[in-house]
C-alpha cells in the first residue's frame, strides 16, 4: 500500500516530473480498460481543465463528461459548452430536492455524515459525537450540538448530484482530485494510490498541489473559465487567480467555516458581489415543514437561516465561520 512518506515525496517533485508521472498513470488506466471504456470527469474547473489537457496530450480522442448539476457558476457552464467532445449529463434530483430529502451540506463531508447517521440512530456515530473512548481525528464532540438544530445536515449531495449520474454511464472515470484538498482524498490515496482499479476510478493528479495546477496553466497558456480571472503572483510570492479562487458547487458550504477568499471574505460574500441572483436564491426562502424541520421552498434554499443558527453556536469559536 502507498504510504504518507511516499505521498510527501511525490508532492515535493518538480512539476515537470509530476506531469510525466501523471501521464504514466493515465496510460496505465486507459490500457487497463480500453479507450472506449474510459471518460474524463470534467467539471469545467481549473483542476479538471488541466486534467483534460493532460489526458488529451496522451489520448486526443478521449471522451469527457460534464455533469450539469445546476450548481456551477454560469461562466463555468459557458466554458464547458466551448469544449470539444464533452458529453453533458444531469442528475435525477435537483439540489433543493436533495436538501429536502437528506439535508444541507455544512461543516465537512465527514462531520455531516456523522451527524446524519447519529440523527438516525447510529450508535457508532453517536459515540463519535460524544467523544467516547480515546480521542482521535474521528471524534467530533464539538459538533454534538448539531444534533439539535432545526434543519437536517447531510453528506449525500455529491453522491446524488455527481456520483450517481457518472455511475450510470458504466465507464471508468479519470478525476482531477488532489490529496491536499481533504483528509478523505488523502485517505483514499493511501488505500489505492492514483489508480483505484477495483473502483474503476483514477486520480492521476492526486500528488499535485494547487500551485502546481496554476503553474501548469501559466506555463502552457491554457484557457480557464473567466470566473477565475487571470493567474497572477500575489504579494506572498505565490500564484493565485485574480477572480474566484475555487468554483465547484456554488451553494456548497463544506469547509466554508475556514475558507476565505480575496480580502478575507467568506465565499458567500464573494457570491453576493459577483452573482447576486444566485446568492439571493441560496440565502432566501426556506420554511418549516410539518415536523418543524427547516427546508428549501419555492423562494430559495433558505441557507441564511441555517447560517444564523450555526453562527450562534460557533461564531466565537470559529471567527471566520460562514457569514452573509
Amino acid at each position: 500500500m502507498p504510504t504518507a512518506d511516499e505521498l510527501r515525496l511525490l508532492q515535493a517533485l518538480p512539476l515537470e516530473l509530476k506531469v510525466e508521472k501523471t501521464k504514466a498513470r493515465i496510460r496505465e488506466f486507459v490500457e487497463h480498460y480500453g479507450i472506449d471504456n474510459v471518460i474524463v470527469s470534467f467539471s469545467g474547473g481549473k483542476d479538471s481543465t488541466v486534467l483534460l489537457h493532460l489526458a488529451r496530450t496522451v489520448y486526443p480522442e478521449i471522451s469527457a463528461v460534464y455533469c450539469n448539476t445546476g450548481l456551477e457558476y454560469p461562466e463555468i457552464q459557458s466554458f464547458v459548452r466551448k469544449q470539444e467532445n464533452v458529453q453533458v449529463i444531469r442528475p435525477e434530483m435537483r439540489f433543493d430536492e436533495v436538501i429536502k430529502t437528506y439535508g444541507y451540506p455544512f461543516v465537512s463531508k465527514e462531520v455531516a455524515q456523522v451527524v446524519y447517521q447519529a440523527r438516525r440512530g447510529s450508535q457508532q456515530a453517536l459515540r463519535r459525537l460524544n467523544g467516547d473512548g480515546e480521542k482521535s481525528m474521528y471524534s467530533y464532540p464539538k459538533y454534538k450540538q448539531l444534533l439539535d438544530v432545526d434543519f437536517e445536515i447531510s453528506h449525500l449531495c455529491c453522491n446524488e448530484m455527481k456520483k450517481k449520474p457518472l455511475h450510470k454511464l458504466k465507464k471508468a472515470s479519470i478525476l482531477g482530485t488532489m490529496t491536499e484538498e481533504s483528509r478523505l482524498r488523502k485517505t483514499a490515496w493511501l488505500r489505492t494510490g492514483c489508480n483505484a482499479f477495483e473502483n474503476n476510478k483514477s486520480s492521476p493528479m492526486s500528488f499535485w498541489t494547487s500551485q502546481d495546477v496554476l503553474q501548469y496553466i501559466k506555463d502552457n497558456g491554457i484557457e480557464i473559465a473567466s470566473v477565475y480571472g487571470e493567474v497572477v503572483n500575489n504579494n506572498k510570492g505565490k500564484l493565485e487567480c485574480s477572480g474566484c479562487k475555487r468554483t465547484g458547487c456554488i451553494y456548497c458550504a463544506f469547509g466554508a467555516q475556514s475558507d476565505t477568499i480575496n480580502n478575507g471574505d467568506p465565499r458567500f460574500l464573494m457570491l453576493k458581489r459577483t452573482h447576486r441572483k444566485q446568492y439571493d436564491y441560496c440565502m432566501g426562502g426556506g420554511e418549516y415543514d410539518e415536523n418543524g424541520i427547516w427546508k428549501p421552498n419555492k423562494d430559495g434554499l433558505g441557507m441564511a437561516h441555517c447560517i444564523d443558527v450555526l453562527n450562534k453556536l460557533y461564531y466565537k469559536k470559529y471567527k471566520n465561520f460562514i457569514d452573509y
